[in-house]
């Protein structure tokens, strides 16, 4: 990840309330990233979703690897 990419995450997530920006009177300047009560109810959604990829890992190698391969053989028809 770029930092420019971090950077307009972190923007995003504190303009929607998920996270807050504290920036640390310390030489040099540092900042400190604290999640919101409303960045929390994501706890258990975030959770969820794990659980679910922690279960479908299998499937999810098996269509990597069906993808890698037509990719393959579509690289090697040119």
């Amino acid at each position: 990840m770029t930092q420019k990419s971090l950077t307009a995450t972190l923007r995003r997530l504190e303009r929607n309330g998920v996270i807050e920006r504290h920036v640390v009177g310390t030489r040099p300047v540092a900042v400190e990233y604290r999640i919101t009560p409303l960045g929390k109810t994501l706890r258990h959604p975030v959770e969820v979703l794990l659980a679910w990829a922690a279960e479908q890992m299998p499937a999810i190698h098996r269509a990597r690897d069906a993808y890698d391969e037509r990719e393959e053989a579509e690289l090697g028809a040119r």
